[in-house]
């Protein structure tokens, strides 16, 4: 092996993952120029392209692809290698990057931290909260976690909990002004709080079950929010209907804050899945994390709404 190709790999699985020379330079701390020299000569050397460029963005071609595929775990490996040679050998040490909902963070994880980082000192967790769906790998992270229904392609998905029921819901101020709404057809005379995806800038279209039917429903409504909490608030508020899950507003109606309606059309979602690229190698802080929210995920009682 040419003396030069380990860290010409590396540079390669950053440009890779990142899906831009830009962005892999940003992450690295290095230039654009010499990164796009770097893969250039790996490339010489192969005698085959890796990288299939444009000028807005790479994509690996079938070569680079199967050379990805080959040698990300081994540079993992030699990662994880060396962090434990730094640290004394069996001591967990490193950063640990998540990317996941404001709802996730709070429900998920942060209850789950105080005892991890206790028996991991050496341990860092670097938490982004973001609604909108990231690309784990582009972005640098080591894991996401999302609704099993919004997850990425060619990830690994661990599920985190139980599946999630999903309810309307309104404050008893709104129903005694606008009246109760029995079928779907009904939801056209009422105010919907509608939620705006950031992943895709669209507006969230509401999915019912009728029978064996799945039906996405626009729905009206002058307001649009496109965060978690501001939707509670809304519904709180009285300013119209909210579609969002029983756990979230559970406590509100057992307050008689919120009421539900429309039960019989509202279908269960699939829960909260930690996920991370299938072809990437866990680091060790990583796996003592997720063995460690299913732990404690396996012995919490369950979540009634």
């Amino acid at each position: 092996m040419d003396r030069r190709d380990l860290a010409d790999l590396l540079v390669f699985e950053a440009v890779a993952e990142a899906g831009s020379f830009t962005r892999a330079a940003a992450r690295l701390g290095r230039a654009q120029s010499g990164l796009s020299h770097i893969v250039a000569e790996l490339e010489a050397r192969l005698g085959v392209a890796l990288l299939a460029r444009t000028t807005r963005s790479v994509r690996l071609t079938e070569d680079g692809q199967r050379l990805l595929d080959q040698v990300s775990p081994a540079l993992r490996q030699i990662s994880s290698g060396l962090d434990q040679v730094k640290s004394g050998g069996d001591e967990i040490t490193g950063k640990v990057r998540l990317s996941m909902t404001e709802d996730a963070a709070v429900r998920i994880l942060v209850p789950v931290l105080p005892e991890f980082l206790k028996a991991h000192p050496a341990v860092k967790v670097d938490i982004r909260v973001d609604d909108r769906l990231s690309n784990i790998v582009a972005e640098g992270f080591d894991a996401g976690i999302r609704y099993g229904s919004h997850l990425e392609m060619d990830m690994i998905a661990l599920p985190l909990g139980q599946d999630l029921k999903a309810v309307i819901v309104g404050s008893p101020v709104y129903f005694a002004k606008r009246g109760l709404p029995k079928s779907l057809k009904d939801l056209s005379e009422h105010e919907c709080i509608n939620i705006r995806t950031q992943s895709h800038d669209d507006v969230f279209l509401w999915r019912f079950r009728s029978g064996d039917r799945t039906i996405d429903l626009p729905v009206p409504g002058r307001v649009l929010v496109n965060g978690t909490q501001t939707i509670l608030s809304a519904a709180l508020a009285g300013l119209g209907l909210a579609y969002t899950f029983a756990p979230l507003v559970s406590e509100h109606i057992s307050a008689g804050r919120l009421d539900c309606c429309l039960d019989e059309f509202c279908p269960t979602w699939p829960g909260y899945h930690l996920y991370y690229p299938s072809r990437r190698q866990k680091s060790k802080a990583l796996d003592a994390l997720i063995s460690h929210l299913r732990s404690n995920l396996q012995n919490a009682p369950p979540i009634h709404g």
